[in-house]
């Protein structure tokens, strides 16, 4: 619900224009009431319409600050001082702009009484009092409805500005969630491909340190072996990132030739692939499976160095994929780092879970389910 925003001082040009268009219509119209006295009312009482005239036309010059304080002394001063009639019917007006609807219905109320008392103590002629008192009744409702109309379709522009603006604030949370979600994939591709491909670097470099006196050929192997390393982690940076940004797919992800490639840097890995062929799986659960088999991989290579891994597939579209990997834990980790908590959410986005990571009998376990959709 939007608040009731009290009016301050004008500020803009219509405001300005407003004020000064109120004081003149209701300085004219007493203007044209004490003319029309003149020769016909005593002078005391022209003087003091005079006066009551322009206080109130002044008055409501701070009718937009202070709208049922000036209504009420004009609504007051319009009984002895018919020239005030005018500015307090604008009064009247403003309060039921400005305030709300019970303090309008009470103002517009006291102006009908003053109208009706000021015609009973001076008869306008032309009609009997009946037709007058009527007349000062539908005037007091006109204006008052009238302003609380006026007042209602303002609190609706409000409210829709508000409207507005929270809808705006809410796409800014979104596009600001887009952005987080966007730098959270970043740095799981960014973990996953430099994880790998690091530990295998680590793995060639230290080989080449401690065999230092190698015969030159197998060194020249190993350097290329670091190179084509370095140079593969570039290439799928390259892929991660025109992923991100909507470029074309990456390559289909190819399994076996991972295992090959850990078994190589010196690994000892079993796998079993169940008949599961990955590139056959759709798409976000073979890119899945691959990372997930890779980031297992690496953890294997981090913590249980030169101990073998066993690597098993299994399942089809009827059941889902199950990857089941263990290996003997030289160095348990502590806790959950950032590899697991990415295979977690990893597995979450492809519509599958991380049923079991920990050690169990010594060895460290993990069996991740991914859904396999038609």
């Amino acid at each position: 619900m939007v608040a009731d925003v009290r009016p301050g001082p004008a500020r803009s040009r219509w405001d300005r224009a407003t004020r000064m268009g109120t004081f003149a219509c209701a300085s004219a119209a007493a203007a044209v009431v004490v003319a029309g006295d003149l020769g016909a009312a005593p002078t005391w009482y022209l003087v003091a319409d005079v006066a009551g005239g322009a206080a109130a036309s002044l008055a409501l010059l701070w009718s937009r600050r202070w709208p049922v304080a000036t209504a009420l002394a004009a609504v007051a001063l319009s009984v002895p001082a018919a020239s005030v009639s005018v500015a307090a019917g604008i009064a009247t007006l403003m309060t039921a702009l400005y305030r709300r609807p019970v303090v309008a219905l009470g103002v517009g109320a006291a102006y009908v009484a003053a109208t009706l008392t000021r015609f009973r103590l001076r008869p306008p002629g032309l009609a009997p009092y009946p037709v007058w008192a009527l007349v000062a009744v539908l005037f007091g409702v006109a204006l008052t409805g009238w302003g609380m109309l006026l007042r209602a379709r303002r609190r609706l522009v409000l409210s829709l500005v508000e409207e507005a603006r929270r809808a705006e604030e809410e796409q800014r949370r979104r596009a600001e969630r887009a952005r987080h979600t966007e730098r959270l994939a970043i740095a799981r591709e960014m973990h996953d491909v430099l994880a790998h491909r690091l530990s295998l670097l680590a793995l060639h470099a230290g080989a080449l340190e401690f065999n230092a006196r190698a015969d030159p050929a197998e060194v020249v192997e190993a350097a290329a072996v670091v190179r084509s390393n370095a140079r593969q982690a570039l290439q799928e940076l390259r892929q991660v990132i025109s992923v991100l940004r909507e470029a074309p797919v990456l390559a289909e992800p190819d399994l076996p030739a991972l295992v090959d490639e850990v078994r190589q840097a010196g690994m000892t890995v079993e796998m079993d692939d169940g008949g599961v062929r990955v590139p056959d799986l759709p798409g976000a659960t073979a890119r899945a499976a691959y990372r997930i088999v890779q980031e297992g991989l690496t953890n294997a290579r981090k913590h249980a160095p030169a101990r073998p891994v066993t690597l098993r597939l299994d399942g089809g579209p009827d059941r889902g994929l199950t990857i089941e990997m263990r290996n003997p834990v030289v160095d348990a980790p502590r806790g959950e780092g950032a590899g697991l908590a990415g295979m977690r959410e990893r597995a979450e986005l492809a519509g599958g879970r991380v049923e079991r990571a920990g050690l169990e009998d010594g060895e460290f376990r993990l069996t991740v389910w991914l859904r396999w959709p038609a």
